[in-house]
């Protein structure tokens, strides 16, 4: 087996004992330097919290600074704190050979009292690209590009785009896409490394070219970007600037971690959080974060406590349907949450017309309808049952309870199913994030809605109707 598929087969799981065994023995450097060389970066990068102080300094210098900087370029917000322990010549040597766009991630978020010290040690090309990418706000796409990209002129014949290819290919290993330029300098289109080599000596690179690649501009906002980016399949899309000038490319992986991320953060905010939390935040954090919303939901529930407190002359005729009320409003917030869901996945293209969220209305509503249809005459058979077995009473009063039931049941999942897709719509077209401001309402609007349908409904045909 050779020492790459040997690589391949380990890394498909964890290997961390084996890692601390090589790293922890008494072999030379260079042995433990060729023997890490068959764990993956991120691997390694794994056990470097298990490790003492001394152990990872020893690392430090037996590893390449290649490999070093793949390795902690998989270290997340960890990274920071081993950069601190090196020599701060060693470290800016490290940062040069990251990925730009992630030793500016690194340096955007350092409070270390080194970090001037790691960009006046490192050298002057490194250091601009690095600041250029630090200097764009995080909401824009061209935080998360990456500078590892090679171009060539339109111009230049097949046997000339490959020699300068092959030079580029030594600093620039991002070759599967190659990026053609006018002679001012301006893209002009995208070469596919495989078209590039299968080309006749005859035929120029501008006739190979494919002048209608996607592309984006930098100062375009993340969400903005996502669904041109994910209609397309290629490797990298360039990033422009105003003037049509190629500053760097995202990547198919760059594409995964922005969803990734933009999942995460749209989750917190449906839980009602203005940003996500992990393990280390400080609890005073996490308060700041969650309390807004919790105060402003503690009103709104004693309103829909007071509107229970309209029905008490029903709860105290009969008492049996205060059983069923937890039914009544966890289906309606279920169907609520659904359309939420829906809606907001939906409201991801920024071209949705007013007919398609119309169509969208309609569809949630019918969705609502039909499964509320379904388990209300569900509901009004088997509870019918259930409580002339359970309460013992006649067959007409049992089923007339759980008629009612079921008729709420109904009409609670489809005004849910409204409430649930209007209004993230609504909050979208007055400029308002519907995540955050539509998940921790909808569970509270659910609630009343529930609580109206269910109670009213019983006034109605229990009470005023049927006279129990």
């Amino acid at each position: 087996m050779s020492r790459e598929e040997k690589k391949t087969e380990m890394t498909a799981s964890g290997y961390e004992k084996e890692i601390l065994d090589v790293i922890r023995s008494k072999n030379s450097p260079r042995v433990i330097r060729d023997r890490l060389q068959d764990y993956h970066a991120n691997d390694i990068a794994t056990v470097l919290p298990e490790l003492e102080k001394r152990e990872r300094l020893s690392l430090y210098r037996i590893m390449r600074t290649e490999d070093l900087a793949e390795m902690l370029e998989y270290a997340d917000e960890d990274a920071e704190e081993y950069l601190n322990e090196m020599d701060p010549k060693k470290a800016s040597t490290v940062l040069e050979e990251m990925e730009p766009a992630t030793a500016a991630d690194i340096l955007k978020n350092s409070d270390s009292q080194q970090k001037r010290a790691w960009l006046e040690l490192m050298d002057p090309e490194s250091r601009k690209s690095i600041q250029v990418l630090a200097s764009y706000d995080e909401d824009t796409i061209a935080s998360r590009m990456t500078t590892n990209f090679v171009t060539l002129n339109s111009s230049l014949s097949i046997k000339a785009a490959m020699s300068s290819l092959i030079d580029q290919a030594a600093e620039n290993d991002n070759i599967s896409v190659i990026y053609v330029l006018d002679d001012d300098g301006v893209y002009y289109g995208a070469v596919d490394l495989k078209d590039l080599i299968i080309a006749r000596n005859g035929t120029s690179l501008e006739d190979i070219t494919a002048t209608a690649y996607p592309y984006v501009y930098a100062d375009e906002k993340i969400e903005d970007c996502l669904e041109k980016i994910k209609d397309y399949s290629e490797e990298s899309i360039p990033v422009l600037s105003d003037d049509n000038h190629i500053l760097g490319v995202i990547t198919s992986q760059d594409v995964v971690e922005v969803v990734d991320d933009e999942m995460g953060e749209d989750y917190a905010k449906l839980g009602g959080l203005s940003a996500e939390e992990d393990l280390e935040e400080p609890v005073r954090l996490s308060v700041k974060k969650r309390l807004p919303w919790l105060v402003l939901l503690m009103f709104m529930g004693i309103g829909v406590s007071t509107v229970v407190g309209l029905f008490e002359t029903v709860v105290q005729k009969l008492t049996l349907i205060m059983a069923f009320q937890s039914m009544i409003l966890d289906m309606s917030g279920n169907v609520g949450t659904q359309s939420l869901a829906v809606t907001i996945r939906v409201l991801m293209d920024e071209h949705l017309t007013g007919r398609q969220k119309l169509h969208l209305v309609g569809k949630e509503m019918t969705v609502g309808f039909s499964n509320g249809f379904i388990l209300c005459v569900v509901s009004f058979a088997a509870i019918g049952l259930y409580i002339m077995a359970a309460r013992r009473m006649p067959p007409s009063a049992a089923f007339a309870i759980s008629a009612c039931i079921g008729l709420s049941l109904l009409l609670a999942m489809l005004i849910s199913s409204f409430v649930g897709t209007t209004i993230p719509i609504f909050f979208n077209q007055i400029g308002v994030d519907p995540a955050v401001a539509s998940g921790p309402l909808i569970t509270t609007l659910t609630d009343l809605v529930g609580v109206v349908t269910y109670y009213g409904l019983s006034w109605i045909m229990l009470v005023n109707v049927l006279h129990m």
